[in-house]
């Protein structure tokens, strides 16, 4: 499945860095997925509702279910978008010309200083 992201909103929500939607090749927009910070680093959470559980305990759903390759494919699309590797489709990521490759002085991509944009209020979720 082709997938490009539609909208990214970058800032730091508590443990969220941002919320995004995409968009199928076939037109289907799916929107509320958001990128989260967790213990073994970031990850796409995917959108959610907050309802009861049979405790009568908050607790948040999921109310979009991906299979496994399909979720990875995700993953990768939107951290590349986050981290500033924006890429509309799912194509591979692109490799390092021989230039780039071959100068030993150079700083990674993932090294290079791509700060969030931080809204003005902290306390504002964008959806």
């Amino acid at each position: 499945m082709i997938m490009k992201i539609e909208r990214m909103n970058k800032g730091s929500w508590g443990k969220a860095r941002a919320f995004f939607d995409i968009r199928t090749q076939e037109g289907l927009v799916v929107k509320g997925f958001k990128i989260m910070e967790g213990i073994n680093g970031l990850f796409v959470s995917m959108p959610s509702q907050k309802g009861k559980n049979q405790q009568g305990e908050d607790e948040w759903f999921d109310t979009v279910w991906v299979e496994k390759e399909l979720r990875d494919q995700l993953n990768q699309l939107a951290l590349n978008a986050y981290s500033g590797d924006f890429n509309d489709t799912m194509s591979s990521p692109p490799q390092p010309t021989k230039e780039e490759s071959s100068n030993s002085g150079a700083v990674p991509a993932e090294a290079s200083s791509n700060e969030p944009v931080v809204s003005n209020n902290e306390d504002e979720i964008p959806f």
